[in-house]
């Protein structure tokens, strides 16, 4: 029998995991952070993310138990330094959805009260420079983000500092709002959201390797099959079509008033230009690195978990 550095747990194996942990989201809840085409449910979040949400909550107590043995064997406290989740998958997965359930979830056990969520959109670089370097085309790959800029924040919050700031992301308008941030002041645990939180690249002349993932204490990959992704991303176009693109300030409003068929077809010409060479040549390969996968089936259920060995 071939090993593997995961352990496979079915949904049923892993929904038992939950133990008595308490079920204390509410539809209302759901209704409020679930995305266009995610059909999460309260029985989805009791059976995967509660188990989820306690092993984490254990994790956190571990590095927090960590943090008190070694002010005692310094003998004097050190700034608590935030608990770092890091969610990665491809465009359409549903891990937006994924990281609000979780922030959701974490914030309601006693010793993680403060749960602040950033996505890494916020790092791709404005659209003026995008132009200029001929990558709009290429929006979402490795090379279209400031990942100096994503590195240092990252390294900023583990460091302890007391306010790390973060750029704004508009879907709408499709680009950094100029003088926008997010202000991160020392909360108890940070997600960091993005197709990009796994990756790694080539080292910059003359400086050490230094990645995003090197600052994390945990890892999430969602998970699911490329052709089942990619009927995702076509059905919230279409979603979108009748939504964010009908503002006429949204950069997708030309899209707004085409059909079905011409939706459905240009989503495809998308997906297969853009999202799935960047899921398949940057996102995919950084799978096997996380601590945890979240695989989902065909209608947007996780099916199977898989835990990294300790």
């Amino acid at each position: 029998m071939s090993l593997s550095p995961y352990l496979r747990f079915s949904r049923d194996e892993w929904a038992a995991l939950r133990a008595d942990t308490p079920l204390t989201l509410t539809d209302q809840d759901l209704d409020r952070i679930r995305g266009l085409v995610e059909r999460i449910s309260l029985r989805e979040v009791e059976e995967v993310y509660l188990p989820l949400s306690r092993l984490l909550n254990l994790y956190v107590a571990a590095v927090q138990g960590l943090y008190r043995a070694t002010s005692t064997f310094l003998g004097h406290g050190e700034h608590k330094v935030p608990f770092l989740i890091g969610l990665g998958g491809s465009v359409a997965v549903g891990k937006s959805t994924t990281a609000r359930v979780l922030r959701e979830l974490l914030a309601r056990w006693p010793n993680t009260p403060r749960v602040d969520l950033v996505t890494t959109d916020g790092f791709l670089f404005p659209t003026r420079v995008l132009e200029a370097r001929g990558l709009m085309q290429r929006k979402g790959f490795p090379e279209s983000y400031d990942v100096r800029a994503l590195v240092a924040f990252v390294r900023d919050l583990k460091a302890g500092k007391e306010r790390v700031t973060s750029p704004v992301y508009s879907h709408l308008v499709y680009d950094i709002v100029p003088g926008a941030e997010i202000a991160i002041e020392q909360p108890d645990i940070v997600i960091v959201e993005g197709l990009n939180v796994l990756q790694t690249g080539p080292a910059l002349p003359g400086q050490p390797r230094l990645f995003v993932s090197d600052f994390f204490d945990f890892t999430i990959y969602v998970d699911a099959e490329t052709e089942d992704v990619r009927g995702w991303y076509v059905e919230r176009f279409r979603k979108l079509r009748g939504t964010a693109f009908s503002d006429p300030s949204s950069y997708f409003h030309r899209y707004a008033g085409l059909t079905d068929n011409e939706a459905d077809a240009t989503a495809r010409r998308i997906w297969a230009e853009i999202n799935e060479p960047n899921l398949l040549q940057n996102i995919l390969p950084t799978r096997d690195r996380a601590a945890l996968v979240l695989r989902k089936g065909k209608d947007h259920a996780v099916e199977e978990v898989r835990l990294r060995k300790l």
